[in-house]
């Protein structure tokens, strides 16, 4: 009985040392885990928001994800930009599993304000401002109010899931938006820092991102800075709005010029290059699709069958422009296949306009050039004589084969509109209808001829 009962007692001291060790491991790996380094990824938004900046952010919120960081700090200084790009970030923000914060180093406007509410936590420096998100046109001029609905609602659902006034939030839109004490429904809310801390828009005021950290108690601490690489800088710079439409003056140039001037020469080339560097930065980062790239190529082979093969200027001309205009403005925006939900009408309309504008300059360069090299010539230059043929050089009014052709019948080897070819006799000839249109193939008899050119009318 001695033996079992110094037995029990010395099994009863184990137990005890055995859990005062795990006590004391749990403690000590508790004072451990406080003591944790916190990782913090550091980006920054600086620019035009834009997809560049879209661009960065997608790989910023990947990277951070990689390194198992705890705080993704977003360091930024914007006047906003493209709203459907801001729409993406704000969106890839608020689904961020990481806390997201942002230091506003001076400006947060337009598109970087809705960015910012997207966060977690806002600090601001002092002289630090936020707010002006009225949608607004490339002039600077408040868009229509279907556009600032979208904007305010966006505004106030991205203050919702952050938990921020959502009136105030959608009064930084709509000047027309009162809230006493700070909106007279004279002009959109902007807050200072003092003001956004009041308002519930900015946690704290911080100088700098040290300060933010040791308000926050994070004294151990390895900041991660994102580090742009060559290429990302290239790409970056390609998909610029700016010199997107660059690159569209030079492509619709090109091909322009290339059509007004004899043989195959160095505007040809300069619109493949063009192409290949407005489509190639799309292409990587997943906005040009190959079925966008392919109508673009359509619609040019349209183009080029209609000034080359087809007679006059019809459907296949038109249907080339429309697909080459398609293809360059889908390019531009964040559609996945025909499924366009998740894109902003504005990006549309910006991205549209973008081609347009730099198609219209494109083309009237290129006719002034063309005009300077080649003397004056019609948008199909080619198709006309831009010289003089002078009786005293042996050119004479008629032909007398041509002129005994008149009153002959046959039928339009071509479509007419209004110019094309028809048969008569098995012979095809260059004509003109008198009025109107003529399918192929109906019949025609020659009325006339004057000008060089046999005039003809439906029989």
């Amino acid at each position: 009985m001695l033996y079992s009962h110094k037995k029990t007692t010395m099994s009863f001291r184990s137990i005890l040392f055995t859990l005062i060790a795990v006590l004391y491991m749990v403690t000590s790996s508790a004072q451990n885990g406080g003591n944790k380094t916190t990782i913090i990824y550091k980006f920054e938004i600086k620019d035009e928001i834009a997809p560049p900046v879209w661009r960065t952010t997608q790989k910023a919120l990947a990277e951070a994800r990689a390194v198992g960081a705890d705080i993704i700090l977003i360091h930024m200084n914007t006047y906003g930009g493209m709203l459907e790009s801001a729409d993406s970030i704000r969106t890839a923000l608020l689904q961020s599993p990481i806390p997201v914060w942002v230091f506003i180093d001076n400006n947060a406007a337009s598109a970087g304000a809705l960015i910012s509410i997207a966060c977690d936590s806002i600090y601001m420096r002092s002289g630090a401002n936020i707010g002006a998100a009225t949608v607004v046109n490339k002039t600077g001029e408040a868009m229509p109010d279907k556009y600032q609905s979208y904007m305010r609602s966006m505004m106030r659902s991205t203050a919702e899931a952050t938990h921020r006034d959502p009136d105030v939030a959608q009064a930084m839109v709509d000047p027309k938006i009162t809230i006493p004490g700070i909106s007279d429904s004279v002009q959109v809310v902007t807050f200072t820092s003092t003001e956004a801390l009041k308002y519930g828009f900015c946690n704290a005021k911080a100088e700098n991102i040290s300060e933010i950290l040791k308000l926050n108690n994070i004294t151990d601490y390895k900041i991660i800075e994102q580090h742009l690489t060559a290429a990302d800088m290239i790409i970056g710079f390609l998909t610029k709005p700016f010199i997107s439409g660059i690159l569209i003056m030079l492509i619709i140039g090109g091909l322009y010029f290339e059509m007004q001037s004899p043989g195959i020469g160095f505007a040809l080339l300069a619109a493949v290059v063009a192409a290949a560097l407005y489509f190639a930065p799309l292409y990587i980062e997943g906005l040009a699709a190959n079925w966008e790239i392919l109508i673009f190529v359509a619609g040019v082979i349209l183009i080029a069958v209609e000034i080359f093969v087809i007679p006059g200027f019809g459907v296949a001309g038109i249907s080339g422009i429309i697909l080459a205009v398609v293809g360059l403005t889908l390019s531009l925006i964040y559609n996945v296949g025909f499924d366009f939900q998740g894109v902003a009408l504005t990006g549309i309309v910006e991205s549209f306009f973008i081609v347009i504008i730099a198609a219209f300059f494109a083309i009237v360069l290129s006719f002034y050039a063309t005009s300077r090299l080649f003397g004056h010539r019609t948008i199909f230059g080619q198709l006309a004589l831009s010289s003089t043929q002078q009786a005293d050089e042996g050119y004479v009014s008629s032909n007398t084969h041509y002129a005994d052709m008149i009153g002959k019948t046959g039928v339009a080897y071509t479509i007419m509109r209004p110019a094309g070819k028809v048969d008569i006799n098995g012979d095809v000839f260059d004509a003109v209808a008198q009025t109107g249109f003529i399918e192929k193939g109906q019949p025609v008899i020659i009325i006339k001829y004057e000008n060089s050119q046999l005039i003809v009318r439906k029989r």
